[in-house]
């Protein structure tokens, strides 16, 4: 198909845009109505075939005592969702309410309109979960894979946005649910001879960010600083400290390890999209009570802030460097 006719099939695929959206997609820009009392909060993320994901990846198993590897293909949809968690995970971390989100696709000329079609419906699908409606973007060629570019606008209020500049030594480090899943799953779909149960591949190809708990907290003012875990707990926790001027004691005991992953996987593994809070200690019960009131996941306590600019990690009394996190270079 044509520009025009992908993005006529695209169009139709779209649910009606509430009324704040005045001018949505087929427009030169979408026209948003911002909302009162708010400050904008505005991420894009992009998701790249043969970087962020693949669209088959290989397996093998026995097939009559013969050993044989297939190809397990990665649904369309599936990608199309994350490329939305990614970015929606940005928001949880500022306390941020999803409102719009903008889609460029660059598509490989061979692509499926099958394909073309359960993406957008991925998209569409966690879009329409959250309330934050697809009110514009792109299509192109592309000569290198698929590549998904989204940008996702949010509203909080000016006092509750959390950055990740906010702790100070003494606050206490909280990181939500459990870590190295993710990792754990790409592990598996890379290794054919890796089985991989489906809690640790949904982990990896269909993960959730963390809306509602950044929304409480930061509604209720109950941490210093937030940052989401997308390259791994341990660049969380530097980026944090770099940005806030201070240092910190993970105590390598109280990381909460997904039981199928290693504890290299939830250091430095990423893709968790969970979230790391700087809790000041006079409000550590207001923020675990915002973080039962989320209901999504537990949040661990797993160290503290210090005056001491280091970033270690503590096991047994002997205080080590914190390894780094995902690094994309």
């Amino acid at each position: 198909m044509n520009e025009r006719a992908l993005i006529t099939r695209l169009r139709a695929r779209i649910p009606a845009a509430p009324d704040w959206v005045l001018t949505g997609p087929g427009d030169d820009a979408a026209v948003l109505t911002s909302a009162r009392g708010c400050v904008e909060v505005v991420t894009t993320d992009a998701l790249v075939e043969g970087v962020h994901f693949r669209r088959e990846w290989p397996r093998r198993r026995h097939v009559q005592g013969a050993l044989r590897t297939d190809a397990l293909r990665t649904g369309a949809f599936d990608i199309g969702r994350k490329a939305v968690a990614v970015n929606l995970s940005d928001l949880a971390a500022m306390g941020a309410t999803p409102r719009a989100l903008l889609l460029s696709l660059s598509l490989p000329p061979d692509f499926p309109v099958e394909e073309f079609d359960a993406l957008i419906d991925g998209v569409v699908s966690l879009a329409t979960e959250t309330r934050a409606p697809l009110v514009g973007g792109n299509l192109s060629r592309s000569v290198t894979g698929l590549h998904i570019h989204l940008t996702a606008i949010g509203a909080v209020r000016p006092r509750r946005v959390m950055r990740r500049s906010g702790a100070r030594p003494g606050d206490r480090l909280f990181v939500t649910g459990s870590l190295g899943a993710a990792a754990a799953g790409l592990a598996a779909l890379s290794a054919p001879e890796q089985p991989g149960s489906d809690e640790i591949l949904n982990a990896h190809l269909r993960p959730s960010a963390r809306l509602r708990t950044g929304f409480i907290v930061a509604n209720n003012r109950a941490a210093s600083a937030c940052m989401d875990l997308s390259d791994g707990l341990a660049d969380a926790v530097h980026q944090m400290c770099e940005a806030s001027g201070c240092g910190a004691d993970i105590d390598a005991r109280t990381i909460p390890v997904h039981k199928a992953a290693t504890r290299a996987q939830a250091l430095s593994g990423g893709e968790d999209y969970e979230l790391l809070f700087a809790v000041p200690a006079r409000r550590v019960r207001r923020f675990l009570a915002a973080v039962r009131q989320a209901a999504e996941v537990p949040a661990t306590d797993i160290g503290v802030c210090t005056k001491a600019l280091d970033v270690v990690l503590t096991e047994d009394g002997v205080a080590r460097p914190m390894p780094d996190g995902f690094d994309h270079f």
